[in-house]
């Protein structure tokens, strides 16, 4: 039958007075009295059945049993002392727990984010993905969505202003397959975002081009996919402006055509109004709408 553990003091005690071989210096930093380390340390032994240490004229000396038990308990106590601390200690409050649309994450945040740690280095991130919307993050301080910017009890502030741009590999367009005017969509395969409300069929029917079938080609449900199967010079993927500026300045990707068209849809920074109780929730806040409000007067 497995013994009972004894008392943590005990144990502390004693881990304490191995290491300093001296019960004085153990009372000290334990912050008890000599008296009291000694008979928690005699607690401890009587538990066991077991003698820890050799009482010497001039000290302490571990036992044999001292010796094999102390790794043990020093082990155990050091890992709950850094357990509890980095769970319930002084930064513990500085953790910011923000749930991001992944491909926001990837082709807009990531690239900025230094910023803000250079301007907050005392708040810890904690950078927690999604790929679509639904309910909120119960764990999550602050969320990143992607929709119509109205969520029941919410507060959300928009991060873009996008356009749907239609982008695939530069060496996609050959002269058998060129890629001069939407129309030409009809030759080349389509990749689908799935969860959209403005996908492929509502730009070919902007763009005039309702005779290319919108519902052929491969579909997926993040435009992280999408996008990079476009770079592999596996189709067309419908864009949002805010996403590939990088990629089409880099030349990784190319935009064919000139038409562009205006979406409802954008990416929000949605939280709970109670949220603002929290100064490191209010600086992220902050920074991030005026960083999207920066980029869009940019643009």
């Amino acid at each position: 039958m497995r013994q009972s553990l004894p008392p943590l003091n005990w144990l502390r005690a004693f881990e304490s007075a191995a290491r300093h071989l001296n019960f004085t210096h153990a009372a000290d930093e334990l912050n008890l009295t000599q008296a009291a380390v000694s008979q928690q340390v005699k607690g401890l032994e009587m538990r066991l059945g077991a003698a820890l240490f050799k009482r010497l004229p001039r000290g302490l000396e571990l036992s044999e049993a001292g010796q094999a038990y102390l790794p043990a308990v020093h082990e155990a106590i050091e890992r709950l002392s850094a357990a509890t601390d980095e769970i319930f200690g002084q930064g513990h409050r500085k953790v910011l727990t923000v749930r991001v649309n992944l491909v926001f994450f990837i082709h807009w945040l990531a690239m900025r984010l230094p910023e803000f740690r250079r301007l907050h280095p005392d708040i810890n991130l904690h950078i927690t993905s999604n790929i679509w919307v639904g309910d909120t993050d119960v764990e999550a301080d602050l969320e990143i969505r992607h929709g119509q910017g109205k969520w029941a009890g919410l507060k959300a502030d928009r991060l873009t202003w996008d356009c749907l741009v239609p982008v695939c590999s530069p060496s996609l367009a050959t002269e058998q397959k060129p890629l001069n005017t939407p129309g030409d969509l009809a030759r080349h395969q389509l990749l689908h975002v799935l969860g959209y409300e403005e996908g492929w069929g509502y730009w070919l029917k902007k763009a005039g081009a309702d005779r290319v079938d919108s519902s052929q080609g491969l579909q997926f449900d993040t435009l992280i996919s999408a996008l990079r199967m476009a770079e592999l010079g596996q189709g067309v993927a419908l864009a949002r402006s805010s996403l590939v500026e990088h990629m089409l300045d880099q030349g990784a990707l190319i935009a064919p055509f000139e038409q562009r068209f205006t979406t409802q849809e954008a990416f929000y920074l949605v939280y709970s109004p109670l949220a603002m109780a929290n100064p490191q929730a209010v600086a992220f806040i902050a920074w991030l709408v005026s960083q999207a409000q920066a980029v869009h007067l940019e643009n």
